[in-house]
Parts: C-alpha cells; sequence; structure tokens
C-alpha cells in the first residue's frame, strides 16, 4: 500500500496564550498544498529478522535523527498498544517535503502512516478517533487527517473545516538552509490575541491579506535570522500578492497571480512554485 502525505501551509498564525502543561494555543488556518512525501507500507515477511515491529527506510532528502524514532514509527508504536494484533510492517519513507521549514512534513508522514494502518489492518478508527490519536504524536499531525483548509485552536488539533477556496493562485515556497528551533521560536514569542481572527481575514480578497494576516513567530525569527526576512521582501518585490512564513519557519511562501521563476533569485536554496 502506497500513499502521498501532503504539505500545509500557515495562513495566519497567533500564539494567543501559554498553556498550564507547557504548551501554547493557537489560531491558525492550516491550507494543504500539493507538495508530497511517498510512504509504502507491507507485512514483514515471517521471522524476519527486525528489532522492531516496524522498521522504517527513508531516502531522499536526507533527515536527522534516528529513523526508529521517525513520526511513522511512532504512529505505528501507538496504534500497536491499541490494536497489539497489528502486524510487523515494513515501511519505506521518501522524503521531498523540505525538512524543518514550517510545511508539516514530518508531522504528515505521521498521519499518513495512521490512515494506511487504519485501512491496511481494518482496525475502523473513526476521523474523529484517529484525529485525537494524532494529537498524541504532534501538534500538526491532526490536519493531515482532515486534509481540507481548515481553522485551529488549541495546540492544532481542534479544527473547523472552511470553505477557503486558492485555485489558481500560483504558490512559491522557498526554504533558505537555516534551521530554525520551535522550541526557542516559542520561548521568543509573547502571547497575544490578534484584533481580527485569521479564520475571518482568510474570507477576504487575498489582496487585503497583506496589512492583517500575520504570523507572530516573523518577528523573532527574523530578528534571528534577518536573511529569511528577505526572502519575504524579495518575494514581494517579485510581484506577489501575499507573503509570510509557514509555521516557525524557515519556508517562506508567496501567492502570485502568474507563475514565477525563482532559481536565479535565490540560488542553492529549495524553492517551488506550485500552481494551486
Amino acid at each position: 500500500m502506497i500513499t502521498f502525505p501532503t504539505a500545509k501551509i500557515n495562513l495566519g498564525l497567533n500564539v494567543v496564550e501559554r498553556r498550564y502543561d507547557g504548551y501554547h494555543n493557537l489560531e491558525t488556518v492550516f491550507y494543504p498544498v500539493p507538495l508530497y512525501d511517498a510512504l509504502e507500507i507491507h507485512a514483514m515477511e515471517p521471522g524476519f529478522p527486525s528489532a522492531s515491529d516496524c522498521d522504517v527506510k527513508v531516502t531522499g532528502t536526507s533527515i536527522e535523527g534516528d529513523e526508529q524514532r521517525n513520526l511513522v514509527v511512532r504512529a505505528y508504536q501507538l496504534l500497536k498498544q491499541e490494536h497489539p494484533r497489528m502486524p510487523r510492517i515494513h515501511a519505506h519513507l521518501h522524503k521531498a517535503i523540505p525538512t524543518q521549514a514550517g510545511m508539516g512534513g514530518g508531522s504528515s508522514d505521521g498521519a499518513a502512516m495512521m490512515l494506511m494502518l487504519n485501512d491496511y489492518c481494518n482496525l475502523q478508527l473513526s476521523t474523529d478517533e484517529l484525529i485525537e490519536r494524532a494529537a498524541r504524536l504532534g501538534a500538526d499531525c491532526p490536519i493531515f487527517i482532515l486534509n481540507r483548509p481548515a481553522y485551529a485552536e488549541g495546540i492544532g488539533e481542534r479544527l473547523q473545516p472552511i470553505g477557503l477556496d486558492l485555485t489558481g493562485w500560483h504558490l512559491t515556497v522557498v526554504r533558505p538552509p537555516i534551521p530554525v528551533s520551535t522550541k526557542e521560536a516559542f520561548a521568543l514569542v509573547t502571547p497575544h490575541r490578534p484584533k481580527v481572527n485569521c479564520r475571518d481575514i482568510v474570507g477576504l480578497p487575498v489582496e487585503q491579506w497583506r496589512d492583517l494576516l500575520e504570523n507572530d513567530f516573523e518577528q523573532s525569527v527574523f530578528a534571528q535570522h534577518p536573511e529569511i526576512g528577505q526572502v519575504k521582501e524579495r518575494l514581494y518585490e517579485m510581484g506577489a500578492v501575499y507573503s509570510a512564513m509557514t509555521g516557525s519557519g524557515s519556508a517562506v511562501f508567496g501567492l502570485f497571480r502568474q507563475p514565477v521563476e525563482l532559481e536565479s533569485s535565490f540560488p542553492n536554496t529549495f524553492t517551488r512554485t506550485i500552481t494551486l
């Protein structure tokens, strides 16, 4: 069985309060975008010598850390605790979504694993049950269970589907080769509630977003890494109608009426132009 985990962008990202458990409550609009990893699974052969009930091979874009701590494996382990008769699994994950970019690639992989196992193993979990379990993996995982535009609160797990449609827009993504620590990004943000909720702003024409739709992480991240802020400025110079950093970075996206050529402006940098 094979599937193609998608990426996402944040349209507005407001950190509204610190929680008692150390996490933060957010307000954001998630928008899935057609930039994909690939994830394939099949049952291990009987007697296959593996130290884990789920092993994963990762190809494509390199990722840091122990592969067996990947969210794909952790998703399997979480469901295995509830369904101990699940078969042992081989997984092959091919990475194309840029890492440490704020585009949810790892979270999408974990959510995709849950969806696949639900079908492959006939677990009969509902969408709401999968969303609840995905939230245990990470704050960005639930949106990839729903996999449609949605307004989110809480840590990102309280989702309300919305009718936003950006079909026909040209999305550019630029991921500078600069890692941004999510933990550090949160530590430098002062929680506050925006004057206008991002859910209401995205209901306005895109041309009105520039002065209204904010990512609270930009102020501190751009101060520490001005090169990321310069990407946003350059996209506006190139004609973007709206541009912002997604998540806690470091990817910056722009929405254009017409496709644009990025490589000459951002050499030696991950870039994509995608028609939505």
